[in-house]
């Protein structure tokens, strides 16, 4: 078996396993939970008036939702990018497309990477991993990494952390050494805005300073509470690995928290992922600070299951939500949402104070 199609392989193993309704991929918590608004009987607010407008990498955009990136290198993930793409556009969200990297080995399958003709109006992004960024640094290749995005047609670039992945991977990597600075110099290469972005285990709130620091745009938490690509990679493997897995279900950072320690940056180069799972969430994500949220795995089984017609059914319900809250908080517009205190837990209170943050709203 060829390299590449070890790699197809993969990916196809990939989204069997986490569009299986057998498997519970989604470990750990994300601490929304932990976190409410203060209900407002009389918010003084016509649900018509309320605005959820925003600007994202250049582009207006309807909603501060995006579709993470997940799929990429297999048949079925070609086609569910497609139709992710076409429930963006008509959406009017951020999408971000698997990863780019099978190109690298297999530019024949371009065109199914190239989705600016299916979201001509909608900001798009493309993904690689840090660990092949490595290795093209090493081949001194980034700038064919850059003509690459420029046939893309995309507005930035994600560059996704993925150590947990890789270890639990068998064919994955082991040697996690010079990524800081190979990401400093990517970041001043690119020609294209870089989202940061881990895979369910979070950036740690120091880490995330030292990208924005080198130049990174955006972070995305993508902490813990979403899809845990660790345990995706021991579904691939024996039982044995699997039980392994099971010990760091609970590993990393809950997305609530890290928004929170990191949001308080303005303007927000933040993006909130991990675990959001309703407008509520979302909703809350962006009380904290961020930029924007987002969701992978639910979008990509409705997309399985109804294609972009099911996306776009749970867009509509995660709007509903969204709207939801900001009427019932008193909050005509994003920027009214983002001055709302939001009531914490004890435990979260005390995670914030570790922090040297101050919880802006009660603690009950």
């Amino acid at each position: 078996m060829s390299r590449d199609e070890g790699l197809a392989g993969r990916k196809a193993a990939h989204l069997e396993i986490c569009t299986d309704p057998a498997i519970n991929l989604e470990t750990g918590e994300s601490w929304f939970d932990h976190l409410s608004f203060e209900h407002r009987s009389l918010p003084e607010l016509n649900w018509s008036d309320l605005d959820t407008h925003t600007q994202f990498l250049g582009r207006s955009v309807r909603l501060p939702l995006f579709i993470s990136s997940m799929t990429g290198g297999s048949d079925e993930g070609y086609r569910l990018n497609k139709e992710l793409a076409r429930a963006a556009q008509q959406a009017r969200i951020p999408v971000g497309m698997g990863s780019i990297r099978i190109l690298f080995r297999k530019p024949e399958v371009f065109e199914h990477f190239r989705l600016r003709d299916l979201a001509p109006d909608v900001p798009l992004w493309a993904n690689i991993g840090a660990q092949q960024l490595v290795a093209e640094a090493e081949k001194d290749r980034f700038q064919s990494l850059k003509e690459l995005t420029k046939r893309l047609e995309v507005d930035a670039v994600a560059v996704h952390l993925n150590p947990g992945q890789e270890l639990f991977q068998d064919e994955g990597d082991r040697d996690f050494r010079g990524l800081k600075e190979t990401l400093k110099r990517y970041i001043g290469q690119a020609g294209l805005p870089v989202i940061v972005k881990e895979t369910g285990f979070g950036i740690a709130p120091d880490e995330a300073r030292q990208l924005w620091k080198a130049g990174a745009a955006y972070i995305d938490t993508a902490g813990t509470g979403g899809t845990n690509w660790l345990a995706v990679e021991a579904w691939r493997s024996s039982p044995e690995t699997r039980l392994a897995a099971e010990a760091f279900d609970s590993w990393g950072w809950p997305t609530a928290l890290l928004t929170a320690v990191l949001g308080r940056r303005r303007p927000t180069p933040l993006l909130a992922s991990g675990g959001l799972r309703t407008g509520l969430d979302l909703a809350k994500a962006l009380a904290w600070g961020a930029a924007a949220g987002g969701m992978a795995l639910p979008f990509i089984r409705a997309a399985q299951e109804k294609g972009h017609e099911g996306v776009l059914a749970v867009i509509e319900g995660i709007e509903k939500a969204l709207l939801t809250t900001m009427l019932l908080s008193g909050a005509r517009s994003l920027d009214d949402l983002r001055k709302v205190p939001l009531e914490v837990s004890p435990r979260f209170a005390d995670a914030l104070r570790r922090h040297g943050v101050r919880a802006r709203g009660v603690s009950r």
